[in-house]
């Protein structure tokens, strides 16, 4: 058995991981990062200078390596300062890890570093009280100016996780007079606004209307419009619009480099919308959930243009179906149309008219066909999704595959779409076999993927030749580095399990939504699985991450659809992007559904956000540029079990004809 940590899965967007932005701490003179005597040696003078450069790791190491040469007060100063380093870079493990094995200091030149240490870790954990009950005894003591930057930027972060923007535009506005060079404005400056954007839009809009002071006012107007649009779309570019008119030298106008003109072209968008969807019938359920996501985006953009939209909706079954319901609304005055909803509506809207107005259907037409000039299509595909497990495997540095699909036309689908994505990135899909979802027993199906079949074969034929008993474990193949596993969570719950019966427990698993099933179940049987998801539900955008929680609330009938709510918040932003491209190339929207962009023939596709099960639930999974390696397959108590070596029979290579 080989014992492997789990990878630390646990960097997300959430305020308790990304609120404490060090960056502005940095640029300090060298007798103000120590300024406490002691050791000022060229050692020394390398880790300061480190740090000053931002190279926060390369400091923390430099100043260990000190410490552990040192005795006494000394080696508890540069301690503390590789903590804080440490901080600066992220690393909340080896900071806590420091940090554990020191007594608090009862005064002196120490206390300081310690309390803002302690402060920081405090709010990684999300404790702001704690953070602020060590904060706010030294706002009030004479600190050397090196410590009193530092104590004023932790306590506007304290504030912002306190929901008190107010006060955390003070602060860092009152810390800015304390800073000499424009680099060191600037970072304040940079330090708030992005504390600003962790904040929840509705509490920046309470603020800011009672704010007294005017600049004041202004930061949280613009964060309240920054975290509601999530710096995008036409409600973004129309509201920065009208407030830099009324700020035109507000210092903000810098950091969101807004300072040059806009192209007038990209603030103009459609006065009236129309929503056409199946809101009675068998699919009313999800028609609704498009609605409300529809909406929420509406309503989060809507006071940021100067002339109101209005939005119209249709019942494409009460209108009599989907061209009908599009021709209405074209005759009432809409500029631009969202829907149908079902692929049989979509394919009666393209082959029955032409498209004299802009629509943008709700799902995929076959790819066969050919859509009309000005008919985009936007669908939670599960191709998406493959392709996104064949990049995030490769990007992983796995290349050679094997994978277990339903036997249906949805597996056919993501088959090839994963098979097509990873052999043309240059990948091997080694294997596949297919698997009747409703079944329990999956034995056969594994047995023959994995290669077991033929080692119980060979063995068989050993102990016929030896005539005696035999040792043996099955040998599964070798060749295979990970395993695409399509499947619902029912299925996949099943599968995991007998895989890890069937010796491959040890393969990395790489899914797709499906497996995520929202269905409040424990998800322990699939711990170790990673799966592709709309950001919306595993690693929401700070100016959506409120969202997902009031959506489950106001409908919690809903629940099971959050998708739907993802996509429908989507659709009502890419109206502005698709009216502003004007059939040309479409500016890439960081959406709820995934990064979106839009193709030559007028789809618009999904990059994916990823997340793994661990302990029974969906834990974002950091980029592949933060992950640092390979993640990790991890059961329960994060110990994969490696299969036995039974033989070193060769396996064959050629990849199964699809």
């Amino acid at each position: 058995m080989t014992i492997q940590q789990p990878h630390p899965a646990g960097k997300s967007r959430s305020l308790a991981s990304l609120v404490i932005l060090l960056a502005s701490l940095l640029a300090l003179s060298a007798c103000e990062t120590t300024g406490l005597g002691g050791m000022s040696g060229s050692a020394e003078q390398r880790a300061e200078r480190l740090a000053r450069n931002g190279q926060h790791d390369d400091a923390a190491g430099a100043y260990i390596g000190l410490a552990t040469d040192a005795a006494g007060s000394e080696r508890d100063r540069l301690t503390l300062l590789a903590v804080e380093q440490w901080l600066d870079a992220g690393d909340v493990t080896r900071a806590r890890r420091a940090m554990g094995g020191m007594q608090q200091p009862t005064s002196g030149s120490l206390l300081p570093i310690w309390s803002t240490n302690t402060a920081a870790l405090s709010l990684y954990s999300g404790d702001a009280d704690t953070a602020e009950q060590l904060l706010e005894p030294l706002s009030r003591q004479s600190l050397s100016l090196r410590d009193r930057l530092r104590v004023e930027a932790l306590r506007a972060d304290t504030q912002i996780q306190l929901q008190d923007p107010t006060r955390a535009v003070e602060l860092m506005t009152q810390r800015e007079t304390w800073l000499n060079s424009a680099r060191e404005i600037e970072q304040n400056r940079n330090r708030l606004w992005q504390g600003l954007l962790f904040s929840n839009p509705q509490v920046l809009r309470e603020a800011a209307q009672l704010a007294t002071n005017e600049q004041t006012r202004a930061w949280l107007t613009l964060s309240s419009l920054a975290t509601s649009t999530g710096q995008q779309g036409v409600g973004w570019r129309n509201g920065i619009a009208r407030w830099r008119e009324a700020h035109p030298d507000h210092p903000a106008l810098a950091v969101i480099g807004a300072a040059e003109a806009f192209d007038q072209a990209l603030l103009d968008y459609p006065r009236q919308v129309a929503l056409i969807l199946p809101l009675t019938g068998r699919s009313a359920a999800a028609g609704k959930a498009i609605q409300n996501g529809f909406l929420g985006a509406y309503f989060a953009t809507a006071n940021a243009l100067d002339d109101r939209q209005s939005v119209r909706i249709y019942d494409v079954i009460s209108e009599g179906g989907a061209s009908a319901a599009y021709q209405t609304a074209v005759a009432d005055g809409a500029e631009f149309v969202i829907g149908p909803l079902l692929k049989n509506s979509v394919m009666e809207l393209a082959n029955d008219i032409l498209v004299p107005v802009p629509v943008l259907t709700l799902n995929y037409l076959p790819d066969d066909t050919l859509a009309p000039p000005g008919l985009y299509q936007f669908a939670l595909a599960p191709e998406d999704e493959a392709a996104s497990a064949a990049v995030r495997a490769l990007g992983d540095g796995y290349t050679r595959a094997v994978a277990l699909v339903p036997n249906n036309d949805w597996g056919r689908r993501v088959l090839k779409s994963f098979a097509t994505e990873f052999e043309g990135l240059g990948g091997t899909l080694l294997d596949y076999r297919s698997y009747t979802p409703d079944k329990q027993d999956f034995s056969n199906e594994i047995e023959n993927l994995m290669g077991l079949t033929g080692s119980v074969q060979r063995y068989q034929r050993m102990r016929a030749n030896i005539g005696g008993s035999l040792q043996f474990d099955p040998r599964r193949r070798q060749d295979a580095e990970f395993i695409f596993l399509a499947a619902a969570a029912g299925p996949a719950r099943l599968l995991k399990s007998q895989l890890k019966f069937h010796y491959s427990g040890d393969l990395p698993a790489y899914s797709t939504s499906s497996v995520n099933s929202l269905d409040g179940r424990s998800n322990s049987d699939l711990n170790g699985i990673m799966f592709a998801d709309t950001p919306w539900l595993v690693d929401p955008q700070p100016w959506i991450r409120f969202l997902p929680q009031t959506y489950a609330e106001f409908w919690p009938e809903e629940r099971r659809l959050a998708r739907l709510h993802a996509m429908g918040y989507d659709a009502y932003n890419l109206i502005a992007s698709l009216y502003a491209s004007r059939g040309g190339e479409m500016v890439e929207l960081d959406g709820a559904t995934g990064e979106l962009f839009l193709d030559q023939y007028g789809r618009i596709h999904r990059r994916l956000a990823w997340a793994q099960f661990q302990r029974g639930e969906a834990v974002a999974l950091p980029g592949q540029e933060e992950a640092g390696g390979p993640i990790q397959d991890t059961s329960d108590d994060g110990m994969p079990i490696e299969s036995d070596l039974a033989d070193d029979a060769p396996w064959d290579n050629a990849t199964q004809e699809m």
